[in-house]
């Protein structure tokens, strides 16, 4: 059972929220934009070190911050929106129903 919260509390837990989450999508859109830049700029140096452009675009140091922020960003998210729950009841129901459609047909 969830608390009673008078209105102004639930103003402020809301503000509170919609704050969270533009904090997020502000470091979501950073961590695109710098690493677009990045990776970028990674390949083109390499391409001019000599590397062919396969060789640049499959070399995996370029793509090593990216993958550490984003694991940075996942957990970000998962802070902010909570984890994902993708078999809870709704689901079942959802599947129930669906394979009962499914019988129906037959």
């Amino acid at each position: 059972m969830e608390p009673d919260y008078s209105r102004g509390e639930r103003y402020v837990r809301a503000q509170k929220r919609v704050q969270d989450i533009k904090q997020f999508y502000k470091h979501l859109t950073v961590y695109l934009a710098v690493n677009v830049f990045l990776i970028i700029r990674r390949i083109y140096k390499d391409i001019q070190y000599g590397d062919s452009v396969f060789e640049a675009l499959t070399d995996a140091s370029n793509y090593r911050f990216l993958f550490w922020w984003g694991v940075i960003v996942v957990f970000h998210a998962i802070g902010t929106f909570g984890m994902p729950n993708l078999f809870n009841k709704d689901w079942e129901d959802r599947k129930i129903k669906e394979y009962m459609n499914k019988e129906q047909r037959r």
